[in-house]
């Protein structure tokens, strides 16, 4: 067999790591290379990314170390049963193609993600090593995003968070009947240890002693975690409260929903019965109102456990429940506001501002970053009312897309 060149490599491990979803570096260590000792930059408010057509940043090298895989997972491309072509970096590959593309002002930043070669310590630490030349060696400065493996030793996890900006463990399924299923490899108790493990790391570097010495540190922008959706039966509902609960005991930074991609051979996989994509990105808005608008999970999922694909879920959420609407934009607590369609976080911070100096008017919402045209129903004050607008039957029918008729051909 002919050895593949880098740029082979780099084209098959390139395509490999799409699958894995990526996060932005908001939360890092603030680190530069002004003195002109270093190389690269982490901005501690975030670096600037540009992001693919499904959400997905695209602005750090993202590459799998390997595509070889000695696990069998249903959902995954690269499992070893799976007929892909495969490739395998060595780590000085790694390190010479981010300080490379780097250089060339191409990324911003490293993902490092991998398939478990002959263990998952051989793997962790061929990672580990990779982020530390390019701390130690190279003075790389940059982001740098390890996807951890929840069976590697503590050390050497304590030792990918001592490199390394952010840290990920992956859950895999959102149940733990999926994960026996469809991974019997994996242990939902093991993944759920290793993160606890992370957290209690993270809590620990943030401690500082009596003589105000801070412990060396671990992970600065936190961990993250990815669910694949779609490959298994769970309903959205199901799939948010299991967000819900990693959040509170893991104080995860983010948790990332992955639309399953169908594999040919993968017979034991449902069949795709929703649109994957939309599908992905109703539960990403979901997730964000869980996250800063208040709503707990199980208000978000309807009874069929399923979101709306055509109407965003806070609508959803609002059209279920008119007995709350219309609001009164001047008086209502900014629990409420942030419930209103249309209302955001920082327009509703600006409202409750601007009402401690006078009252608010209709022709006053635009400026202040609301979107009327979702908004309108819900809302009352001076200059608008909604009349009978919020119990309107056909009120849905407003937002909705309008029906399509489908070709056979």
């Amino acid at each position: 067999m002919a050895q593949k060149t880098l740029q082979q490599k780099l084209a098959i491990l390139a395509d490999a790591a799409k699958y894995d979803a990526s996060c932005a570096s908001s939360g890092g260590e603030k680190r530069n290379s002004r003195d002109g000792k270093g190389l690269g930059s982490s901005g501690g408010s975030g670096i600037c990314h540009a992001y693919a057509p499904d959400g997905r940043c695209i602005s750090l090298l993202k590459i799998l170390m390997t595509n070889f895989c000695i696990y069998d997972c249903v959902y995954c491309v690269n499992r070893v049963s799976s007929h892909v072509q495969r490739a395998r970096f060595t780590v000085d590959e790694v390190v010479q193609l981010t300080v490379e593309f780097y250089r060339r002002n191409y990324i911003e930043g490293l993902f490092l993600s991998s398939g478990i070669i002959r263990s998952p310590d051989d793997t962790m630490a061929d990672m580990v090593r990779i982020a530390q030349t390019l701390r130690e060696r190279e003075n790389f400065r940059g982001y740098i995003h390890l996807k951890t493996i929840p069976d590697a030793a503590p050390e050497l996890i304590e030792a990918a968070g001592k490199w390394a900006d952010r840290l990920s463990i992956n859950v895999e399924l959102p149940t733990e009947q999926a994960l026996t299923t469809l991974a019997p490899e994996k242990s939902a108790q093991t993944i759920r240890r290793a993160m606890a493990d992370v957290r209690s790391r993270r809590e620990a570097s943030q401690d500082v002693s009596l003589r105000g010495k801070r412990p060396t540190r671990f992970a600065p922008a936190g961990q993250s975690t990815q669910m694949i959706v779609g490959a298994d039966s769970a309903t959205d509902g199901q799939i948010l409260g299991t967000a819900s609960q990693l959040y509170g005991s893991y104080k995860l930074g983010r948790v990332y929903y992955s639309a399953f991609s169908p594999i040919p051979d993968s017979s034991r996989l449902l069949p795709l019965i929703r649109p994957p994509l939309m599908r992905e990105h109703r539960l990403y808005q979901a997730d964000w109102m869980m996250r800063f608008y208040g709503f707990s999970h199980d208000e978000i999922a309807p009874k069929s456990g399923m979101l709306d694909l055509a109407i965003d879920p806070k609508l959803a959420w609002a059209l279920a429940n008119r007995q709350h609407f219309p609001v009164d934009v001047n008086t209502a607590p900014k629990e409420m506001l942030l419930r209103v369609p249309g209302f955001g976080p920082r327009s509703v911070q600006r409202m409750l501002t601007a009402r401690k100096h006078r009252t608010l008017r209709y022709e006053d919402l635009v400026p202040l970053g609301c979107v009327l045209r979702s908004a309108r129903p819900f809302i009352s004050l001076p200059g608008w009312s909604p009349r009978g607008m919020v119990d309107d039957v056909n009120l849905r029918a407003r937002f909705a897309p309008p029906p399509e008729q489908l070709s056979l051909f």
